[in-house]
């Protein structure tokens, strides 16, 4: 069964999930509080990272999973904006980014693909959530698509009724100003068993569950 997934979203106690603004230097604006308990090794695989197996690395390590493409943002792909410049930039990863499927970038000033020795493909592309969500669901082959963010990206899918699960990591700061995944969202809870596990490590794990109709 084919499935449009969300993982490890770190997310504030009052609802933000990025900063207002990306830059170079800061790559998710002033939100660098959400991801001071996340370790970034577990997502090639819990058994590849030299540290004892817990329940916020357990469930991180889900986010490779049966995934066949993913869908991001422009800004999750990198600073600028507007029509792309000729600097050179390939992500905030560099040679290696970690996908190593398909990714589908949602943007207004489509160019061409960019491929990379690993296996990940960037696809800059432009129209609706549904839209690009045939495209990488066809480019998954029998895999899931994980929406990899930012929030606005995942509000949109969201907000179009295209998301069938979300972990969510509930990061026990509160930020004041942001970007808001929950923003004009009252009731999307409804379409949704929701699962919450509480961590040791302070953060609380929320598992969103599509309901299907019977």
């Amino acid at each position: 069964m084919f499935r449009t997934r969300v993982h490890s979203l770190a997310i504030s106690l009052d609802g933000y999930a990025a900063g207002e603004h990306v830059s170079l230097e800061e790559p998710i604006g002033k939100a660098g509080a959400l991801f001071s308990r996340f370790d970034g090794r577990v997502i090639e695989g819990i058994h590849r990272a030299d540290a004892p197996i817990t329940l916020d690395r357990a469930l991180t390590s889900l986010w490779g999973q049966g995934i066949g493409a993913e869908i991001m943002g422009r800004r999750k792909f990198g600073p600028q904006s507007g029509q792309w410049p000729d600097d050179g930039w390939r992500g905030w990863w560099g040679e290696d980014p970690p996908f190593h499927t398909p990714v589908f970038v949602m943007t207004h000033h489509p160019r061409p693909p960019m491929d990379f020795a690993n296996g990940t493909s960037f696809h800059f592309v432009d129209g609706t959530p549904a839209e690009v969500l045939a495209l990488a669901r066809e480019a998954a082959a029998d895999g899931d698509v994980r929406l990899g963010g930012g929030p606005s990206t995942i509000r949109q899918f969201l907000e179009a009724d295209l998301v069938d699960f979300l972990h969510l990591a509930v990061v026990p700061v509160v930020l004041g100003a942001g970007v808001s995944l929950w923003e004009g969202l009252g009731g999307v809870e409804d379409r949704f068993t929701v699962e919450s596990l509480p961590s040791p490590s302070g953060l609380t794990h929320q598992l969103w569950n599509r309901v299907r109709a019977t």
